[in-house]
């Protein structure tokens, strides 16, 4: 099940578990699309991987299934992949 983290890791803007600009990687390391397209280029600072969409999980699972509430957040901030 996706943690659906709070946060994108390179500016720590909260991101709702229904944020259409939500993107993540097989890890679920998560940005949002602004840092995703402009400073990352669709690519994980982290492993490597491709960034896309993050699914929104139906609102009416979000009870039973709540996003996580951990905060990853690089305080140094992210850097293009070469």
């Amino acid at each position: 099940m996706l943690e659906l983290r709070p946060n994108c890791e390179c500016c720590n803007r909260d991101l709702a578990p229904d944020a259409a600009d939500a993107m993540i990687c097989t890890f679920e390391c998560t940005f949002c699309r602004d840092c995703a397209e402009n400073t990352l280029r669709g690519i994980c600072p982290n492993c490597g991987g491709n960034l896309v969409a993050r699914p929104i999980r139906p609102a009416r699972l979000l009870e039973k299934y709540p996003p996580s509430t951990r905060r990853v957040f690089k305080a140094e901030g992210c850097r293009q992949v070469a």
